[in-house]
């Protein structure tokens, strides 16, 4: 592959800016108010250097030549790219201070796999308007829910936290928990669109191929386990006022579910039996 020298320039990048972000928000005190936003808005400039170069390479690794390839090792790394892709947004517009750290060394690794894992063949039937906006809302579904657990592990480390009553300066500069709490079923409620949306486009892409509904095969099955699993926390959420820790072990079992419904599935597959 032409370009594989720019894969681990990518991974190194994600990784200083790992380093950078533990340093600045987890290690040293938080610093004097009148320099945080002109240090934020360069902070946001740095990230989208890589961010930048990984999508040039999940382009050509994914769109070389005929049809669409993807592997277990884009997959993941398409899904990571669009988690940071979509946090680096959302710090725009909140105060997410503590998950840089915590998304970076993820990429890190993530930005290395298209060329760490057996290649895949090419999709079949990628023409098909449906396949691609399954696709499509599928891999955003994925990334709204990494996205989601991740932050619920920071909430349950902040409360941790509150109850020893030590809090490095990355958890000072958090909104409130209950505030917190808010923005993480914000997106557990749009990642349940997005995997409901997935799972309606997946029956329209299988009747439009096979002519019949889709198939009951393990990764349907795991998917619409992920799906009853935050269906009933968002239930929950509404009727019982359910949170804490309640919310981190249906988040992320919920994200499990969806892990073994299609990377897991496809980690076997192609890595464990060879099947590209």
């Amino acid at each position: 592959m032409a370009n594989a020298v720019f894969y681990p320039i990518t991974s190194l990048m994600y990784a200083a800016l790992a380093v950078y972000f533990w340093r600045t928000r987890w290690v040293v005190a938080a610093r004097p108010a009148g320099l945080r936003a002109e240090s934020k808005m360069l902070e946001q400039l740095a990230v989208l250097v890589p961010l930048a170069l990984h999508a040039m390479l999940l382009y050509d690794s994914m769109f070389a030549g005929d049809g669409v390839r993807l592997g277990v090792g884009n997959a993941m790394s398409t899904i990571v790219w669009l988690t940071v892709a979509i946090y680096w947004l959302g710090n725009l517009f909140y105060n997410i201070e503590g998950l840089q750290a915590m998304v970076m060394p993820v990429a890190a690794v993530c930005a290395l796999l298209p060329v760490l894992l057996p290649p895949a063949s090419t999709l079949p039937n990628t023409e098909l308007v449906a396949f691609r906006v399954h696709l499509l809302i599928s891999m955003l579904a994925y990334s709204l829910f990494t996205i989601a657990s991740l932050h619920v592990l920071l909430m349950a480390l902040l409360e941790r936290r509150l109850h020893g009553g030590e809090l490095p300066a990355a958890l000072h500069q958090l909104p409130p928990l209950l505030t917190m709490e808010t923005l993480l079923f914000r997106i557990i409620t749009a990642g349940f669109i997005l995997l409901t949306l997935t799972l309606a486009t997946g029956i329209v892409f299988t009747e439009e191929l096979f002519g019949k509904a889709m198939r009951f095969n393990h990764k349907t099955v795991f998917g619409i386990l992920s799906w009853f699993i935050f269906a009933a926390l968002l239930g929950g959420r509404q009727l019982y006022g359910w949170r804490g820790r309640i919310a981190v072990r249906w988040t992320l079992t919920g994200f499990l579910m969806l892990v073994l419904a299609y990377v897991g599935s496809k980690f076997v597959l192609e890595v464990i039996l060879g099947r590209g």
